[in-house]
């Protein structure tokens, strides 16, 4: 996996063109709220010199960060790469209210000893990706705490009761009746009120925080502020590729997770699941991870490496690369002696079988009907069934997962370990 800077910079006046930032700026962006003021804001500037400000949040309501967390702080590193002020905020005031967003009941509040310790495990993780050194790490109790009755007054009167019930979760909770505390409505504005005192040029958040950004467009137009522009990246699901990534729904890779367990959990992935990591959590470009997809699906790379070279690279970009290697090579022992029992029947299957030999080839191997083959393997009973767990990724050949339709470069006199679920065999070819 490709990493470090994309774009070398000889000063901090010095940036790369307009559509060079935005080819690596909107790779995996969900939306960009709006686009052209974006690219209007890079071209100021270059022009001018100035890097653009640009800011995430987050409110320390755990201890621990995982790799949905760090889709937001890989993208960070992206306008960092690029020259830009990166501000990584920790929401310590904010986390005394908690984010409402997507909750059906108000959250169960921190203690500010809690919140304190949360933060400096976030600053330790976060540096990881970042760089500490051209990071500008903030806290929004610098101001929010200073805001006084008078301030909060102010800031609760810059927008309405109905504004805040616009949001899907508040008119949901409302409409069945569900508590809102008063103090949930004051979270938007609170977000919104960091992005008037950082004076933001670009906002991050995921998609499920809309509302809460746009809210900071609307602080800033209030102040005289030029709006910030929002760039919004989608929701990553977890191992189980349905859900949100969370540790409360134990489908979670923790950043902090011993090198061999965050190898073995991403090796698990569908490899489906594997092009939207390689997308949010990688420093890949687009067209890199495009090209990378022709190359699998012309058959010149195996998904699975292709997912080796990803849990490789991730565990690298936490660990260290000794680290990544060791698991990866820990991963590959465990994986293959699991791949077929040391007792496992022997099989022999001629490629004179009907229906099984696609192409006979001398030199570079013969082309098998793989749903053909487990079937006369006795690990199917039909090859409808063979093909069906073909598709649901439950079939092995020599230790790897294998989805492929057709088996190329088999010859007489060689073997294969074909494993189905629990069942496993040996297939050796003969004519």
């Amino acid at each position: 996996m490709t990493n470090g800077c994309v774009f070398i910079l000889k000063d901090m006046a010095t940036f790369a063109a307009v559509e060079e930032q935005l080819d690596l700026i909107t790779k995996g962006a969900a939306e960009i709220i709006p686009l052209e003021a974006l690219r209007e804001r890079i071209a100021q500037s270059r022009a001018s010199g100035v890097p653009m400000r640009i800011k995430a949040g987050f409110d320390p309501t755990a201890p621990d960060l995982h790799l949905g967390h760090t889709v937001l702080i890989r993208k960070l590193r992206h306008f960092q790469q690029l020259g830009h002020t990166v501000i990584f905020l920790i929401g310590d005031s904010t986390a005394l209210i908690g984010d409402p967003t997507g909750r059906n009941v108000t959250r169960k509040p921190l203690s500010q000893e809690e919140i304190d310790r949360n933060a400096e495990t976030y600053k330790a993780q976060v540096f990881k990706i970042l760089d500490a050194e051209k990071t500008e790490v903030r806290y929004n109790s610098e101001w929010l705490s200073k805001l006084g009755y008078a301030g909060l007054i102010n800031l609760a009167a810059k927008a309405t009761v109905s504004q805040m019930l616009e949001r899907e979760d508040f008119s949901k909770r409302f409409t069945e009746e569900q508590p809102i505390g008063v103090h949930e409505l004051l979270y938007p504005l609170a977000q919104g009120y960091d992005s008037v005192m950082l004076r933001c040029d670009v906002e991050l958040g995921g998609t499920d925080q809309k509302f809460n950004l746009l809210m900071g467009r609307e602080l800033q137009r209030k102040d005289g502020q030029p709006p910030q522009i929002v760039l919004m990246t989608p929701i990553l699901e977890g191992l189980d590729g349905v859900q949100k990534m969370s540790k409360s729904l134990g489908n979670a890779i923790g950043i902090h997770e011993p090198p061999s367990e965050m190898y073995g959990k991403l090796m698990s992935i569908s490899d489906e699941l594997m092009w939207k990591y390689w997308t949010l959590l990688t420093d890949l470009r687009g067209s890199e991870i495009a090209a990378m997809q022709a190359e699998v699906a012309a058959g010149k790379l195996h998904p699975m490496q292709a997912k080796k070279n990803l849990a490789w690279g991730i565990v690298r970009d936490f660990h260290s690369k000794d680290a990544a290697d060791a698991a990866a090579e820990s991963w590959a022992k465990q994986f293959q002696q699991r791949a077929v029992a040391e007792d496992a029947p022997v099989v022999k299957v001629s490629l004179a079988a009907e229906g099984l030999v696609v192409e006979l080839g001398l030199k570079e191997g013969s082309v098998l009907r793989v749903a053909k083959l487990l079937q006369l393997a006795g690990l199917a009973s039909s090859t409808g069934e063979a093909t069906r767990k073909l598709g649901e990724n439950a079939v092995s050949v020599d230790g790897e997962k294998f989805s492929e339709k057709l088996l190329k470069g088999v010859n007489a006199g060689g073997s294969v370990a074909l494993r189905l679920g629990k069942k496993s065999v040996r297939v050796e070819w003969v004519r």
